[in-house]
């Protein structure tokens, strides 16, 4: 039996090339498992934020929420991937495709997404049966200042605007991060949240990004909500 020779230049050729194709295709496996558990982490990790806006996290998502994507009318419209739409938020709302999660108890969590100091800040507010309250929010960032801007992920600060209205009326106010904090003597307290010392221009992101993500929702508020 002929012996092939390792010193030639065609077994080396012939072994790189198996060899290469044998890691490309391990690394191809290994990345497509990968992938379906990061998938399933993101998902997972998405669930619970919506859950923890309610501060309904010893619920089960899938019994609790009724997932639903609206269209610039407030009416509900069907297909779509809710969670892929959460993946590119802003190019939903530029699709004029809304989406809402709605609680088994009436409450609704609507996502929201800007822009901080330093990259994208996205978040999901979540309001009471009345379509006014809010009933909490959550919040995150990609690269917000640790002590300032990164602030607004932190339960402190998101634990201030529980309670507060983004209705005057039937006016839509919305809800401002103010600047030296909100005086319970002001008129418009009802509609204000403590700015972050320091962190100005993720404050003013967050003021923007709550008024222009609910104002999206408006014509679905605006049908649901209490006198």
């Amino acid at each position: 039996m002929k012996k092939f020779n390792t010193n030639s230049n065609v077994y080396i050729v012939v072994y790189s090339t198996v060899m290469v194709v044998v890691v490309a295709l391990l690394l191809a496996v290994a990345a497509l498992s990968l992938q379906k558990r990061q998938y399933a982490n993101e998902l997972n990790e998405k669930k619970q934020s919506i859950l923890a806006s309610l501060s309904a996290t010893d619920r089960d998502y899938d019994e609790f929420i009724e997932a639903r994507v609206l269209d610039v009318e407030g009416r509900t419209v069907e297909g779509g991937d809710v969670f892929a739409m959460l993946n590119d938020l802003q190019g939903s709302f530029d699709a004029g495709r809304f989406p809402i999660f709605e609680a088994g108890d009436g409450r609704v969590v609507i996502p929201v997404t800007g822009s901080g100091l330093w990259g994208p800040i996205w978040g999901y507010v979540a309001l009471e049966n009345d379509m006014n309250t809010v009933a909490g929010i959550v919040m995150a960032h990609k690269g917000e200042t640790p002590g300032l801007g990164a602030e607004i992920a932190t339960p402190a600060h998101q634990a201030k605007y529980v309670g507060k209205t983004v209705f005057e009326g039937d006016d839509f106010v919305s809800i401002t991060l103010k600047k030296g904090g909100a005086n319970p003597a002001d008129a418009n307290y009802a509609h204000e949240v403590d700015a972050i010392t320091g962190g100005t221009k993720t404050s003013d992101g967050v003021t923007e990004m709550i008024r222009s993500g609910l104002g999206n929702y408006l014509p679905y508020l605006k049908a649901n909500k209490s006198n």
